[in-house]
């Protein structure tokens, strides 16, 4: 079987965190099984859709690798859905109600004070139908057959329609709710698997009727405990961790992807620089019932351990401009955001500001001034440097070392000084040692 799966955000804000999980997790399926996985674009509330977040939710997903198959919108799909409905009301699965938002109260308080489920109760076929009141439409359930299925995640479900309302699937102005165009996509797309998170469930026992009355076969349900965040970790430079948010920040993709791809489940969460190794791993089985907690802390520790391992093919298009191969080679391991690279092209080529340097440190770096315009720069100069300094002063260690980056680089770490030396060059490193020991 070709699976087929789908993400199907409404354009009412942009991806958060929780939602790219649920793509992520739609597309690491599909692709496991080497099949198709799609977009819809769930806009029947045209009130509040908004195209700009269309093109942002697209935007989003293609910066996260996860482009799909084909796009489909629902507000270009309603023929489609007044079809079927059609077809459902002339076979008695959908019928029209009149109750205004009051009464259906009434109803409730009145059904809860006698130790009664709060199901909807509708009228009597024969009922005098209201005056210039438009009516919204409910999906009939039959209520003597229960409702079963195995869910890839939550095990073997089961559901008694009786304590189920029939649910309101059009309202009195014509617009769509959510439940019956959804299922009428599903059997039209040939979707195999829904995942989705697990406040979807009673949803899937209703619609689990729909696919039966529309005569499509059910797909496998899964669904997944939601994400939470971790107590008091959510960053406010993350906001509330939108994809905006996390480019601003600097996080990589792949340490975002890498992170939701195992959050839940029993498997080590491991920085991965491509989505077919994350697809390679994926098992719906190894998936927790308990809430997944996401931490901003874990995003950024993969971003630091999947740049220190990134080929430069894999940023040289984000890289500062003159940053070379060898230049993101050996800095590579000192940046935990690509936007460090800026500050470290200074180093490298540019010019430092003034930096202060304790007295007994400015006798050292000046003998290091005359022992490195002294030394074979064609050859590497660090260990005749080093090895001098270490002869004509007796430091060694940290004495030795730490004066020494502090005026080459400004900076209390930072890459190996025999490449960096090298690297900074014979009038930069000279220009450096002297500024520092005046």
């Amino acid at each position: 079987m070709t699976v087929v799966t789908r993400f199907a955000p409404s354009p009412t804000g942009r991806l958060h965190v929780g939602n790219i999980r649920t793509a992520l997790h739609n597309y690491l399926l599909s692709a496991r099984g080497s099949g198709l996985f799609l977009l819809r674009i769930d806009d029947t509330d045209l009130e509040r859709s908004r195209e700009e977040h269309v093109v942002d939710i697209v935007a989003d997903l293609e910066w996260l690798g996860l482009s799909p198959a084909a796009t489909f919108r629902q507000s270009e799909r309603f023929d489609l859905y007044q079809r079927e409905f059609e077809r459902l009301r002339a076979e008695g699965r959908v019928y029209a109600c009149y109750e205004t938002p009051e009464e259906l109260d009434i109803q409730r308080k009145i059904l809860l004070g006698r130790k009664l489920p709060p199901t909807y109760q509708p009228k009597p076929p024969n009922a005098p139908v209201p005056d210039g009141l438009a009516p919204h439409w409910r999906f009939k359930l039959n209520h003597n057959a229960p409702i079963e299925w195995d869910d890839l995640v939550r095990g073997h479900q089961k559901f008694d329609p009786a304590l189920l309302s029939d649910p309101v699937i059009r309202r009195a102005d014509g617009s769509w709710l959510y439940l019956l165009p959804s299922v009428i996509d599903d059997v039209d797309l040939a979707i195999t698997h829904v995942l989705r998170g697990e406040d979807h469930v009673t949803n899937s026992a209703v619609q689990l009727q729909m696919f039966a009355a529309l005569g499509g076969p059910p797909p496998q349900f899964a669904h997944e405990a939601l994400l939470v965040a971790a107590e008091g970790k959510l960053s406010k430079r993350l906001g509330s961790s939108g994809v905006d948010a996390l480019k601003e920040a600097g996080i990589e993709p792949m340490a975002l992807n890498s992170l939701l791809a195992r959050l839940g489940t029993s498997q080590p969460v491991e920085a991965k620089a491509t989505l077919a190794e994350l697809a390679d791993g994926f098992d719906l089985s190894t998936f927790g019932r308990a809430p997944a907690h996401f931490d901003v802390a874990e995003v950024e520790q993969l971003n630091m351990k999947l740049l220190h391992h990134l080929d430069f093919a894999a940023v040289s298009d984000r890289l500062p401009a003159g940053m070379s191969e060898a230049d993101w080679m050996l800095l590579r391991g000192n940046v935990d955001h690509l936007a460090e690279l800026a500050n470290w092209l200074l180093v490298l080529d540019g010019g430092l500001p003034a930096i202060e340097i304790a007295g007994e440190d400015r006798e050292f770096l000046a003998q290091a001034a005359a022992i490195a315009s002294e030394v074979d720069w064609d050859g590497d100069p660090w260990p005749a440097l080093a090895e001098g300094l270490k002869a004509s002063t007796g430091r060694k260690g940290k004495a030795l070392f730490h004066p020494l980056r502090r005026a080459l680089t400004g900076r209390e770490s930072g890459p190996e000084m025999a490449p960096l030396l090298k690297r900074i060059g014979r009038d930069r490193t000279l220009a450096r040692l002297n500024a520092a020991s005046a």
